[in-house]
């Protein structure tokens, strides 16, 4: 099997990996998680990409992409984050929905569009959500930042990154202005787990911890 024919499910398993984490072990039930599937079929395509040497599962300790399966993920994302650059700035689509629209685009794309992309959009290196687009040889540079919700009371910090693909989530994130570039400010952090205080243009915005782990930031 060559990289470039892998089933969709296959090629959403491995982006979805590659954006939960580059290097460490990510548990199998947050993978479900974050596609939206049970626990049962997240274990069942964790096997068969096991199998396929793609992936590596560590009972009770979780799954990570092999040499073989980042590589093949580097692919996906690339074409994926392209696809986003594309829509945003020459179609002029609404910054919440190019996640979910580029997903549709990805899994159609043959190499030699993706690379007549990249050079139609200058070889950009960073989507419109400020996250890294891997270069042809899978390669790129990781971003230097921590997720908001690891953040002390008080401090300002820089938005480098939406990690978030749910549409409603960019929607939310959109409407307080919680975006790529812009500066925030952590008020208050509630206890036991609860919503974040920040001050963001002026304003104070609530913000649960579970939504502040997708938001990538540097203390300025």
């Amino acid at each position: 099997m060559t990289i470039q024919y892998l089933s969709e499910s296959t090629e959403m398993y491995l982006k979805a990996m590659l954006e939960l984490s580059d290097r460490d072990k990510v548990a199998v039930g947050r993978l479900a998680e974050r596609l939206s599937v049970t626990p049962v079929s997240a274990n069942e395509m964790v096997r068969r990409l096991s199998e396929q040497g793609l992936m590596a599962h560590t009972p009770y300790k979780g799954v990570a992409l092999t040499t073989k399966g980042r590589k093949a993920a580097c692919n996906v994302v690339r074409r994926q984050r392209l696809w986003e650059c594309f829509l945003y700035e020459h179609l002029k689509i609404e910054w919440t929905k190019i996640y979910e629209l580029a997903c549709s685009l990805e899994h159609a794309t043959a190499p030699e569009v993706t690379e007549a992309l990249a050079v139609f959009l200058g070889d950009p290196k960073t989507c419109p959500r400020g996250n890294p687009i891997p270069a042809a040889d899978g390669s790129f540079t990781p971003l230097e930042g921590v997720p908001l919700s690891t953040i002390q009371t008080g401090k300002t910090v820089d938005v480098l990154a939406v990690n978030a693909t749910a549409t409603d989530v960019l929607k939310y994130l959109y409407e307080r202005d919680i975006l790529p570039g812009r500066k925030l400010k952590l008020v208050e952090a509630a206890p036991l787990q609860g919503p974040l205080t920040l001050q963001v243009n002026g304003k104070e915005v609530a913000l649960g911890l579970a939504m502040a782990e997708f938001i990538v930031v540097k203390v300025s």
